[in-house]
């Protein structure tokens, strides 16, 4: 069953595992007894493959501090493909 998470008007926020077809119903904070609002949270990612994860993780750090090129990649081996077409001869050109 999911775990949804719930937050009084005095600021107390609790979780409730319920089913989903009660996802909508209201809920009472057990504190304070009053009506608690739903609040939405992020997903759980804890259950991700290890790669993913890892490949999430370098993503958000290059993010903030991305690390810095000292040199140019090298060039391809293969030759450049040259056409004969004469429709390509009138394409522009950068």
């Amino acid at each position: 069953m999911p775990t949804y998470g719930y937050r009084c008007p005095a600021g107390d926020t609790f979780d409730l595992v319920r089913p989903m077809a009660e996802a909508g119903e209201p809920a009472r904070c057990p504190d304070c007894g009053e009506p608690a609002r739903r609040v939405f949270g992020g997903p759980a990612l804890r259950s991700l493959d290890p790669a993913v994860r890892r490949a999430l993780d370098a993503g958000a750090r290059s993010a903030d501090s991305p690390d810095v090129v000292t040199s140019l990649p090298g060039r391809s081996r293969r030759a450049t493909p040259v056409t004969r077409d004469p429709r390509h001869a009138r394409l522009p050109r950068p």
